[in-house]
């Protein structure tokens, strides 16, 4: 079916939908060509208790899960007619693959059905074009030709600055570190966002480790992130949004780029991806102190670090060297993660298998918290597998209560510091 109706925001909007009520475009059949699918029955019978102007405010206050806004406004509802005790309600859609659409229909379907007087509801779509596009990304994240500064954190290639370097940003940035691989920092790094997202905090996770991305499946995220006119608009799962190269490489394609392509890359997922201002945004950086990790302390530095380790001394040495690095770009080491710490044995003993004490070394050494000590669970590897991380799948086990504890201490106890600015001066 193809329908039309007229621009409730008569134009305003930027459509190309003649100005007039929506009686008179259902009528003549002007405005909006709409693209859709029927949610509903068109019945129509008895006077009309509710009027267009009350099921448009009604309805514009449903919430599109995807860009946490109200649909109204977002600019993305466009009409709203009652006919008898039925409605008609059209909805613009960012593109074409709108994950949110369904939710969008059911909610919109139920705000007009909660009128007394309304029976039924039709809701129909319409994609914005590029230029209510181009308007919805500068709405979100800014215009992309605006003048950026020239300090650290400002720089982007159009002239935007990053939001996390702000002055009055509130986002906490953590750098998830590891001097060498294979101790667990990506998993580490899932769990722990997921338990701060299950305390009621927004939650977001950049996967940093360019070449050896693995948050997207740790997450279970199965499908891409959306586009709006070269804004990205993050997957979600389990309370957590997240961007990685993971999405615009195959899993099994190298990512060979050298340091100015890998620095762009980073810049772009800070400035063009809306992450629409989290509580905490923890970044999964690659092992070592290599061009990643000087990037991202240009770009964020009010960023804080936390170290993951494992019990084993040699690991512990080499994770230092990523907390030197820290303090040489002047970024802040919150606290100390030892991951692999022991194994419960069916006899009910722990077995240290990687040693004891690394964790608890490195934080004396770089005088910070020991934060927590991850046990060593075949479950911690397979939720990670198959996308079901344990702090999700099994939140009341001995080691989702780890990540639900260190969640806690970094919310309640071990707080972003204030630090000395030295450009500060009182006359």
């Amino acid at each position: 079916m193809v329908a039309a109706v007229a621009c409730l925001a008569n134009g305003r909007c930027g459509c190309n939908a003649g100005a007039g009520t929506t009686r008179q475009a259902i009528a003549t059949g002007q405005g909006h060509p709409v693209k859709g699918k029927r949610r509903g029955s068109a019945a129509n019978g008895g006077p009309a208790s509710v009027t267009d102007q009350q099921l448009a405010a009604a309805v514009a206050d449903v919430i599109d899960p995807e860009l946490r806004r109200p649909i109204g406004q977002m600019g993305m509802l466009r009409a709203a007619a009652v006919a008898g005790r039925a409605a008609q309600v059209l909805v613009a859609l960012p593109s074409n693959d709108w994950p949110a659409a369904g939710h969008v229909s059911h909610a919109v379907s139920e705000a007009g059905r909660a009128l007394d007087g309304i029976d039924d509801v039709v809701v129909e779509f319409t994609v914005m074009d590029e230029a209510e596009q181009s308007t919805l990304r500068a709405q979100l994240i800014g215009d992309p030709a605006a003048t950026a500064g020239t300090q650290a954190g400002h720089g982007h290639a159009e002239g935007r600055e990053v939001p996390f370097a702000q002055a009055g940003n509130k986002t906490r940035v953590l750098l998830v570190a590891s001097g060498k691989g294979g101790v667990g920092k990506s998993s580490v790094t899932v769990n722990l966002a997921i338990a701060l997202a299950q305390r009621g905090t927004r939650t977001a996770v950049i996967d940093a480790d360019v070449w050896g991305f693995s948050i997207p499946r740790m997450l279970g995220v199965a499908r891409p992130p959306t586009v709006i006119d070269q804004m990205v608009v993050p997957t979600e799962a389990h309370g957590v949004r997240c961007m990685s190269m993971g999405f615009f490489a195959r899993e099994d394609q190298p990512v060979i780029w050298r340091g100015p392509m890998l620095h762009k890359a980073l810049e772009q997922f800070l400035t063009d991806v809306f992450w629409d201002e989290p509580d905490h945004l923890l970044i999964d950086l690659p092992p070592g102190t290599g061009d990643i990790s000087l990037s991202l302390a240009q770009f964020l530095p009010r960023s804080e670090m936390l170290v993951v380790t494992t019990p084993q001394p040699a690991a512990q040495k080499v994770a230092q060297r990523a907390a030197q690095m820290a303090g040489r770009v002047n970024l802040q080491v919150r606290a100390v993660i030892e991951n692999m710490s022991w194994f419960t044995g069916d006899d009910g003993k722990r077995y240290e298998l990687f040693g004891s004490g690394g964790g608890q070394a490195l934080a004396d050494e770089l005088e910070v918290p020991l934060l927590g000590q991850v046990p060593l669970v075949p479950q911690l590897r397979a939720g990670g597998d198959e996308g079901m991380p344990i702090a999700a799948a099994d939140p009341d086990s001995e080691t989702a209560g780890v990540f639900q504890d260190m969640a806690r201490l970094l919310c309640e106890e071990h707080l972003p510091t204030r630090r000395y600015n030295e450009g500060l001066k009182l006359l």
